[in-house]
């Protein structure tokens, strides 16, 4: 059985864009997924990025328009400049490593909630409020956003050192082995490595 990890930030657009995409391709070859919530600015640091803030200009509009004619092409809704962004990642990072582990509700469904809060809803993700509607409205508890917070805080950290050790760089990244793919825009070549085409 494939199995894929999962790299991603719930501040990034890309991993937003991505939407559930990953679990329906992994469905289609019995794959399992492991989600792994990480600091994505400080992945940026440590491989050699730039934040999107330090970026030139010519960079920063190709971006945009980028956003635009993927959120098109994933028939998504996005707001180009979200209200709450960038927010700290951290609490809604590790509501999700909580639920993970306490299993039970929609993980996939989870993540793509805090993508689409911060990127289509106008929600800040950082809050209490907004991470325990969300841990709700997917089948959690949403006491888990008050639990294990050392435990998740330190599986966040756990996640970056791996990405940075596996050669992410980026989010959203897929790892199957030592085959590695980044951006929401390979998931079909992520698809067709499983299915034995790459």
């Amino acid at each position: 059985m494939p199995h894929i990890d999962y790299f991603f930030a719930t501040i990034s657009p890309y991993t937003y864009l991505a939407g559930t995409r990953l679990e329906e391709i992994a469905a289609a070859h019995g794959a399992t997924i492991a989600y792994k919530p990480l600091d994505i600015i400080t992945l940026f640091d440590r491989t050699g990025g730039v934040r999107p803030a330090a970026r030139h200009e010519s960079r920063k509009d190709y971006r945009l328009q980028e956003l635009r004619r993927q959120s098109v092409k994933a028939r998504l809704k996005l707001n180009m400049q979200p209200k709450f962004w960038p927010t700290n990642p951290a609490p809604s990072s590790y509501a999700i490593i909580s639920a993970a582990r306490a299993g039970g509700g929609d993980l996939a469904g989870l993540v793509h909630g805090f993508t689409r809060a911060c990127w289509a809803e106008e929600r800040n993700i950082a809050e209490d409020e907004v991470v325990k509607d969300l841990l709700a409205a997917h089948g959690f508890d949403p006491k888990l956003a008050d639990s294990g917070l050392l435990t998740s805080a330190e599986t966040y950290a756990a996640n970056l050192e791996e990405a940075v050790s596996r050669g992410a760089f980026g989010a959203p990244f897929y790892i199957v082995g030592d085959e590695r793919f980044w951006g929401q825009d390979r998931l079909d070549d992520l698809d067709l490595y499983l299915a034995g085409k790459l």
